[in-house]
């Protein structure tokens, strides 16, 4: 069938979906026994990993191996489209989640906590003021923002750039343009993702910033861990696209795999530099 096919094409049935199932169920169950402090646990939890991991080379090979035969017409490319745009919107509401925790806390039940007699004379040296662990929370150093966090601020505003230059050479024909741009921008991710284990070691070691330092060191870390997770993804995936580049895949006419993998990492972009206002700065 070609690309120029009238009709939406039909995907043969496929077993992935029940392996990834069974994957999930695996992890789902070694993840609880292993809460739980049973024997095997953790065997059971890295088997599902594995077949998790199986489960998406080879869905995903499927998937690429139809794009490149050119069994996928316009409406299939819509359909991708507008599939990843829910995929991003759902990533933005989870972050939202986050953030309107961290506006709660700071803005509204810091404030409150602070008013009142009984307040007053149940933790008479708590001051209501943001960062704080907490009436009664143990003392830490909060995270500067001029540190690592601004590095890393210019590594990811950098990655967006030369992902965007990677996308240009794509629609030139340039293809080393397009390898290199791709190669600068996992560079970059890798070494992000490595300053802010550096990050958190510091934190841990010597500034008394652990997720156990109340609700600033809670928001913290699930703000900051979250993003590092999506950028950690988000690199793994530039990693497949660089791969697939350079044996020839993507065309500047038919590339949406390549378009999705550079909006997720424009919205990771972004996400970072409300974190970096939010959390590090003010």
């Amino acid at each position: 069938m070609s690309e120029s096919h009238d009709r939406y094409y039909l995907a043969p049935p496929s077993y992935w979906p029940i392996v990834g199932s069974a994957a999930l169920f695996l992890m789902a169950v070694g993840f609880v026994m292993t809460l739980n402090h049973r024997g095997g646990g953790g065997a059971i939890l890295s088997a599902g990993f594995v077949v998790f991991a199986i489960m998406l080379f080879g869905w995903f090979g499927t998937v690429i191996r139809e794009s490149e035969g050119g069994l996928f017409n316009k409406q299939v490319d819509k359909s991708f489209r507008m599939g990843m745009s829910w995929f991003i919107f759902s990533e933005v509401m989870f972050f939202a989640a986050f953030f309107g925790a961290l506006f709660y806390a700071r803005v509204l039940s810091v404030p409150w906590l602070g008013t009142g007699d009984t307040m007053r004379e149940l933790w008479p040296a708590f001051q209501a003021t943001w960062p704080t662990s907490g009436p009664g929370g143990k003392p830490f150093t909060p995270m500067g923002a001029w540190g690592i966090p601004a590095i890393n601020t210019l590594l990811l505003l950098t990655s967006g750039a030369t992902v965007t230059w990677a996308h240009w050479g794509l629609l030139k024909n340039k293809r080393s343009q397009l390898i290199l741009g791709l190669f600068l921008t996992v560079a970059l991710g890798a070494t992000f993702i490595t300053l802010q284990a550096v990050e958190y070691h510091h934190a841990y070691t010597e500034l008394g910033l652990t997720m156990g330092a109340g609700v600033y060191g809670a928001t913290f870390f699930i703000l900051t861990g979250f993003h590092g997770f999506h950028v950690t993804m988000g690199t793994i995936m530039l990693i497949v696209i660089m791969l697939r580049s350079m044996k020839g895949h993507f065309k500047p006419d038919h590339h949406f795999g390549f378009e999705a993998v550079a909006w997720y990492w424009h919205f990771v972009d972004v996400v970072w530099l409300l974190l970096f206002v939010f959390v590090y700065w003010l």
